[in-house]
């Protein structure tokens, strides 16, 4: 399968915001610069998931899990990469191509 073009990507991930996708799983709280939450990967009472908005990062200190918009998508609905990709392609207007021209 051909690789995704990491212009492609970063395209995606620019259009993408973080806050706004894991907010529609977590409820997400302002503090400082970041957001918290409770981590939607394992039980717990204290919010210990942590969203960067200038990063597009997000990170649990309890479990461990991290990463960008692709792996939560991929994390929380249990889809491959591809996959992942394309739902923020599709949600945001962002165009997913196969590197061809541009």
């Amino acid at each position: 399968m051909p690789r995704i073009p990491e212009d492609i990507l970063q395209r995606i991930r620019d259009a993408t915001d973080i806050v706004d996708l894991i907010s529609e799983h977590v409820q997400l709280v302002k503090k400082g610069r970041n957001y918290s939450g409770l981590c939607p990967f394992h039980d717990e009472k204290t919010p210990s998931f942590s969203v960067d908005p200038d990063r597009q990062f997000y990170h649990c200190f309890g479990c461990g899990v991290g990463g960008n918009v692709f792996k939560f998508i991929q994390e929380i609905d249990r889809v491959t990469f591809i996959e992942a990709v394309k739902c923020p392609a599709r949600a945001f207007g962002a165009i997913a191509r196969r590197g061809r021209g541009r």
